[in-house]
C-alpha cells in the first residue's frame, strides 16, 4: 500500500493514510497527503469534523480570493467596521 506514486495519488478521490497524534496532540501530515493537497511549509489548513471525522483541506491565501466575487458598486470603498456591522445586523434579522 504505502508508499504511493504521487501520480497515482493525484488520480484518486480518495485516499487513507494512517498518522499517529504525540503525547502533546501533535500529527505529522505524511507526505503524500501534503503533496496531493498542495500544502507546504508555511500554507494554512482548516479542519472540518463531519461526524466522527476530520477533514483536512488547504485554505486559500486571502489575496488569491480577489476577484472571485462581484462587489456591488454601492458597497465598494466602504469601511471595514461599517460592513460587518451591517452584515451583522442582517443576520441577526433573518435567524
Amino acid at each position: 500500500m504505502y508508499p504511493y506514486n504521487i501520480h497515482d495519488v493525484r488520480k484518486r478521490a480518495r485516499m487513507e493514510i494512517a498518522a499517529r497524534m504525540s503525547s502533546k496532540g501533535q500529527l505529522t501530515v505524511p507526505k503524500v497527503v501534503r503533496d496531493a493537497l498542495g500544502v507546504s511549509e508555511g500554507d494554512s489548513v482548516v479542519f472540518r469534523v463531519e461526524g466522527n471525522r476530520a477533514v483536512l483541506a488547504r485554505t486559500p491565501e486571502f489575496l488569491d480570493l480577489a476577484g472571485s466575487f462581484s462587489v456591488p458598486v454601492a458597497r465598494r470603498n466602504a469601511e471595514w467596521d461599517e460592513i460587518v456591522r451591517t452584515t451583522r445586523v442582517a443576520r441577526t434579522a433573518t435567524s
